[in-house]
């Protein structure tokens, strides 16, 4: 067995991005495969979504209702208390390490020290170029040298 194994690697990001999904709020199967691919930009397999979202039933995180959908059904799935108690403390265990690796990407404001995650607005002054987090605290920064 590799110590790397890319598909493992990709099929537990989708699982842990369905339940990102699920958190959101009610939604149908179909819904999460199409929200997934939009958001990651490729598909997940219905053959990983359903056994991943009956194992989540079969734990008591996820309910669903069916939805009557012309002459259809639709199963609608919901976190239960105890999923989204679950999904609580995955994201916050989650939240550092990924903290810990974007920090190094991102810029600090020069002006009120935010981290600046997207975007942002740069100015060169004095010959530097400056990150700032909006043209405000560009302004405010030009004003603050003005009085120094």
């Amino acid at each position: 067995m590799k110590f790397w194994d890319i598909e493992e690697l990709v099929s537990d990001f989708a699982r842990f991005y369905i339940l990102v999904i699920l958190y959101e709020g009610p939604t149908h199967g179909y819904n999460i495969l199409r929200k997934f691919k939009v958001r990651v930009g490729r598909p997940i397999s219905p053959g990983l979504l359903y056994p991943f979202l009956q194992r989540l039933e079969e734990r008591g995180l996820l309910t669903y209702t069916v939805q009557p959908v012309g002459r259809k059904e639709r199963k609608l799935y919901s976190l239960t208390d105890k999923g989204v108690s679950f999904c609580n403390q995955l994201f916050r265990r989650f939240s550092s390490l990924v903290s810990t690796a974007i920090e190094p990407s991102l810029e600090t404001c020069a002006n009120c020290g935010c981290k600046i995650y997207e975007g942002g607005y740069t100015e060169v002054i004095d010959g530097v170029e400056k990150a700032f987090c909006c043209i405000h605290c560009a302004e405010a920064y030009k004003r603050m040298l003005r009085h120094i």
